[in-house]
């Protein structure tokens, strides 16, 4: 290359640095055109270039001729005295005639910045890229740290000589950490609880992160919390080459005895010896403050957090309210933004990170996971169960709410957007061009974003929408969206204007006294007087149920599915209509034995069944002659309890299992591919996942869990135990569908299978050549 790039040395700040941090003062960028965000289709040409031979970035460089005949150059750029590369923002450069937009300001997409650094010696470090959406380092796929959180720490090793780092961001600060010792415990990203006084504090569940910067997997490593001198130990789960894992302990806090701050000195040991030591401190506070508590995630085993604000006098049987807070916010402090009530318990879930999944997803279960765990906790009345929440959310609260209608008596969204593919993306707006028709097919996964088509689903709810009209953040314009779609059929919602309020206008911007009197109004009718049902799912998998009904299957999968139905207990009837639901399940526990029903729906001839016991419930399919009974479904169809998206498999604490029988270069892009995968879920996720190689890996070790699986039939041993009997099958240069086939190295591709035990699945990221797994490292 011309030149090679300069770099400053600053002052280190763990105690494991073997020098200075190495920070970068000059590089190259260019906006490449890729497209990201909620796009069901993306771009990533600098990808693509890198693995299919690209020439060594230089300044000026043509990058790429655009079919305008435009031409994209790389182009040197300065960091500021902070260390931090502010390219390629919009706002900033069209002022100063933005060399990297073509005439007319056009945005051509997103932004990468190329950095090398010559290394004296071989070498373990840290490597910790603050403002970066991803990188790639010496050419292997790494998470990058979008939101500036300042956690996460990548474990790489520095050879000899050149290293490339290629950055995607605009306002990125890069750092290189060499380091003294592989191993370091990382005090920044600690998931604790209160030490609650006057509870049990003697098994308090913590987590924190370990990394590992050498080339064996770590294994036989105990960790060790002493508080006041009362010790707890706990045995750590092996932590594979060059990554991190986030470990669960316990402490031992019984002794004590007031508020504040209080030491805990964690010792990490391997096989005895000690390697490692760091202090935290857990917070002590009264039963009537503010309270953090945490619990082990179904999803993955990781330790979450949830928040509550007591009941100013606690009474089993009062008010539960959730509560799903904005991005950037930590669960703590959206429960300090209220008020201690009397009629009830608040309690603020986490998302799983402040910015997390937008509350769907693995959002969406963490509330209900924490739901789960305070109806248990507080014992609250059934029938009056609330839900609320702001920016972010809000959009929480009214996807939650839709999606979830029979676990609400009323739910209050504050400054939040309805719909994701109307607010900050470009989501559902697709081009005119030839894979316009896979991107319509992709974004129906996206349809359970789009909550005013699930709007209907808020009939039996009360609705209290408060914005503010000055919100800039998340205009009122959404409010009224809303309040539009509700005015059509919604007969008990009240919405209200703060004047002049902003995004954020106080406490009362959540903690809003009218709300929490309209909350107090409503109580949901018990199931037993429910006799009507109007709701609609995008997929039985994310909710298939209301009341006494129960979506099993679709006509078209992940489209709309819409169900109408009036019962009439004396009558013996039930009747009405449906759109898109090819099986479906009656509860019929409101009809008496040896009543006989007659069932009429979509005005087809109608199903007659004589009612056994309160307990029966029965199966209807849709056949080209109309309803018909029929037996429950073979566990092995698709079922709300596995419908068939991709994320399904990403649940039931998976495990990542990693190819390693086939060549050097395919086992390395296997590993990269499972090792970025696995920094991606930590750093969105707060999440923790076993890695293992196929040779470690056996069906009985693992039973219960998902399996995630990298790399293909030929050089993934757990391959045959997994998907011997499936219709897809990858191998060396070839990849097979039923009676289609495509052949290459290059090819990727992403599925998901059931286990023997139907409950569980495999998801497959299978490719196959080393430039096919390349191709996936993207996602």
């Amino acid at each position: 290359m011309k030149k090679l790039l300069s770099f400053l040395l600053l002052g280190a700040t763990l105690s494991c640095f073997s020098q200075d941090t190495i920070r970068f003062t000059k590089g190259l960028a260019v906006q490449s055109g890729s497209r990201y965000g909620r796009e069901a289709i993306y771009a990533d040409l600098l990808s693509y270039k890198l693995f299919n031979g690209m020439a060594t970035p230089a300044n000026e460089a043509v990058f790429q001729i655009t079919d305008a005949s435009d031409s994209i150059s790389w182009k040197e750029t300065t960091a500021d005295s902070e260390g931090r590369f502010r390219i390629f923002s919009r706002r900033n450069f069209q002022r100063t005639n933005n060399p990297f937009l073509n005439p007319g300001g056009v945005d051509r997409g997103a932004d990468y910045l190329y950095l090398t650094y010559q290394a004296a010696q071989e070498q373990p470090a840290l490597l910790r890229v603050q403002g970066s959406a991803a990188l790639y380092f010496n050419g292997a796929p790494h998470m990058g740290d979008p939101y500036n959180a300042g956690y996460m720490f990548i474990p790489v090793l520095l050879k000899k000589g050149l290293n490339e780092l290629y950055l995607r961001g605009g306002n990125i600060l890069p750092e290189i950490i060499p380091l003294k010792s592989a191993i370091h415990l990382h005090t920044n990203d600690i998931t604790a609880p209160h030490i609650v006084l006057n509870q049990p504090n003697d098994r308090l569940k913590i987590a924190m992160v370990i990394s590992n910067a050498s080339s064996k997997t770590l294994s036989r490593l105990s960790i060790t919390s002493t508080v006041m001198g009362k010790k707890r130990s706990a045995t750590v789960a092996p932590i594979p080459p060059f990554s991190t894992r986030k470990v669960v302990f316990e402490a031992n806090a019984e002794a004590i005895r007031l508020e504040g701050k209080h030491d805990c000195l964690i010792e990490l040991t391997q096989q005895g010896k000690k390697i490692d030591e760091a202090v935290i401190a857990l917070e002590a506070v009264l039963p009537s403050a503010h309270q953090a508590y945490t619990f082990t995630s179904e999803i993955d085993g990781s330790l979450q957090y949830y928040a509550v604000t007591p009941q100013t006098k606690f009474q089993p049987g009062s008010a539960l309210f959730l509560s799903v807070h904005g991005a950037g916010v930590e669960a703590i402090g959206q429960a300090r933004a209220y008020q201690s009530k009397d009629w009830g318990t608040l309690v603020a879930a986490t998302n799983r990170r402040p910015r997390g999944f937008n509350w769907e997803d693995w959002g969406r279960m963490d509330a209900l996971e924490v739901l789960a765990i305070a109806k248990e906790k507080f014992q609250p009345d059934p029938l009056r169960i609330y839900l609320t929440g702001h920016s972010m959310g809000g959009h929480g609260t009214w996807f939650l709410g839709a999606t979830y209608p029979d676990k609400w008596a009323a739910i209050g969204p504050a400054a939040g957007y309805a719909s994701l593919k109307d607010y900050g993306s470009a989501d559902g707006r697709i081009p005119d061009s030839a894979a316009s028709r896979a991107a319509h097919f992709l974004l129906r996964a996206g349809n359970q974003s789009d909550v005013p088509q699930l709007a209907a689903n808020y009939g039996p709810l009360g609705v209290y929408i408060l914005h503010g009209d000055s919100d800039r953040v998340v205009p009122v314009s959404y409010a009224r969206q809303m309040r539009s779609v509700l005015s059509n059929f919604h007969k008990d919602f009240s919405y209200y204007e703060y004047p002049g309020g902003a995004h954020w206008f106080g406490n009362q911007s959540v903690d809003w006294p009218p709300m929490f009197e309209y909350f107090k109004w409503h109580a949901s009718i018990p199931d037993t007087l429910h006799h009507q049902i109007n709701f609609t799912t995008s997929s039985p998998g994310i909710s298939a149920s209301y009341k006494w009904c129960t979506i099993y299957q679709q006509v078209h999968p992940l489209q709309y599915s819409t169900i109408k139905l009036k019962r009439n207990l004396a009558a013996a009837i039930i009747s009405g209509s449906t759109e898109n639901i090819l099986l479906m399940r009656l509860s019929l526990s409101g009809f008496a034995a040896g009543q006989r029903i007659e069932i009429t729906i979509d005005n087809t001839p109608a199903v007659t069944y004589s009612v056994k016991s309160n307990t029966d419930d029965i199966f209807l399919k849709k056949t080209e002659t109309g309803w018909q009974l029929t037996a429950a479904p073979d566990p092995h169809q698709k079922n709300p309890q596995r419908y068939g998206t991709f994320k399904e498999a990403f649940n039931h604490r998976m495990v990542f299992v990693i190819g390693t029988a086939g060549t050097a270069e395919e086992t390395m892009v296997n590993r990269n591919k499972a090792t970025f995968d696995a920094e991606s879920w930590y750093y969105r996720g707060n999440g923790a996942v076993d890695i293992v190689t196929d040779k470690a890996f056996t069906p009985s070790a693992f039973q219960g869990r998902n399996i995630i699986i990298y790399g293909n039939a030929d050089n993934n041993s757990a391959w045959k135990h997994l998907l011997n009997d499936c219709p897809i099958q990858v191998k060396r240069n070839a990849i097979t569908a039923g009676d289609k086939k495509w052949e290459g190295n290059n090819l990727a591709a992403y599925y998901i299978w059931p286990q023997k035990n139907p409950k569980l699945l495999t998801g497959v990221v299978a490719a196959s050549g080393k430039n096919g797994m390349q191709a996936a490292y993207a996602n």
